[in-house]
């Protein structure tokens, strides 16, 4: 068996392995709550009664599954330095609040409109991922403690600026903050349509937010970059091995300016699909925690595009159930629990993974040897 295909299985074994113990695991405390496994497990399957229900239950798994997506890509390429970019919780909070008051102070085509949004938030997310990464090469400090401490900076400055200089009209019933509400060219087209292609009627309310569709461009991207460029090997070279990269002509201080820079300018875009598709606005009530989430669905997916999309899914479809397992009266906790149990039990079983993968290619690789090597007779 080829060693890409073997590795592939293992890993795919390993991720399976590690759901059924998390679910096992919840079923535990499923128990110890006073409700049964069985109605939770048929919750998370139930999308609903009606078509209608079952087509707003998929685009509300998809909803939140899109940027934990990008948050998850923000984190990764942060991981292929050795960096912990800890701080996309910031700056994708002040990238979406400074995005979307720039976004309703002028009127363009829808195209362009949406553009100048997206560009600000990339722009800002980058400019703010840009501290601690000149702190890092030129004091020495460490990323994980300044990213953490420009969290708590961007997440005050957001909630003094959307209560304060960026403060719009507050809406009639609400009794939240937001800045000002976007024209409506900046109103990105839902994706309801698509509900068509598969029989089933459109999704209320908003529907599926059409920022899907730069999620998947930019996951795209992202992954050319990393895997088919210079810049990704780069990269990569330098976090695995400064010295050695320096010795080839890669300058280590710039990939770790240039990494970090790119990762906040991704994380930028994290709150872009609920502003653009959904609230059309910043509020004291935006969705908190997805850059911290980002983390687990980067672990989750191991770095890799396709894998970050895949536990991004997971997540979003652990979310969505939130509200049928109230009706099945179990705790909504439980969701968490499990999201926590499948990042740790992954985690271990990756390393377990690679540590029978590396023992596989070390027999291998010494059965060729003693293949290769004649045998001397004796006489």
């Amino acid at each position: 068996m080829p060693a890409g295909l073997n590795r592939a299985l293992l890993t795919l074994a390993g991720a399976i392995v590690a759901i059924v113990l998390a679910v096992a695991i919840c079923s535990v405390a499923i128990i110890a709550a006073g409700a049964s496994p069985i109605d939770a497990l048929t919750a998370f399957f139930n999308f609903g009664a009606t078509p209608r229900a079952v087509s707003t239950g998929i685009a509300s798994m998809l909803n939140q599954a899109v940027p934990l997506f990008i948050s998850g890509l923000a984190v990764a390429v942060g991981f292929r330095m050795n960096l912990f970019n800890i701080g996309v919780e910031g700056q994708y909070r002040i990238a979406a609040i400074c995005a979307a008051y720039v976004g309703s102070t002028f009127v363009l085509p829808a195209p362009f409109q949406i553009t100048v949004i997206i560009l600000v938030a990339m722009v800002v997310g980058g400019a703010y991922a840009f501290i601690p990464a000149v702190l890092k090469v030129t004091r020495g400090v460490n990323e994980v403690i300044s990213t953490i401490m420009l969290n708590y900076i961007a997440i005050s400055l957001a909630a003094y600026l959307v209560r304060g200089p960026f403060r719009g009209e507050r809406q009639p019933g609400t009794l939240t903050t937001n800045t000002p509400m976007l024209p409506e060219p900046a109103h990105f087209p839902n994706l309801n349509d698509l509900f068509s292609l598969i029989g089933l009627p459109p999704a209320r309310g908003t529907g599926l937010w059409g920022f899907l569709w730069v999620a998947v461009l930019l996951g795209v991207v992202v992954w050319l970059l990393l895997e088919r460029t210079r810049f990704g090997f780069d990269v990569k070279a330098s976090g695995l091995n400064a010295p050695a990269a320096l010795a080839s002509g890669v300058d280590p201080r710039r990939m770790v300016i240039s990494a970090m820079v790119l990762s906040g300018a991704i994380a930028g875009l994290v709150g872009l699909p609920e502003i653009l598709g959904d609230k059309f606005a910043f509020g004291s009530n935006f969705t908190p925690q997805l850059g911290f989430n980002g983390i687990a669905v980067a672990l989750l997916g191991r770095n890799k595009p396709v894998g970050i999309a895949i536990a991004a899914l997971l997540f979003g479809f652990l979310n969505r159930a939130t509200g049928p397992l109230q009706f099945a009266n179990v705790p909504p906790s439980v969701t968490m629990i499990i999201q926590g149990a499948i990042v740790l039990l992954i985690v271990v079983a990756s390393e377990l993974t690679d540590r029978i993968a590396l023992r596989q290619e070390e027999r291998r690789a010494a059965k060729q040897l003693a293949q290769a090597t004649p045998v001397k007779v004796g006489a």
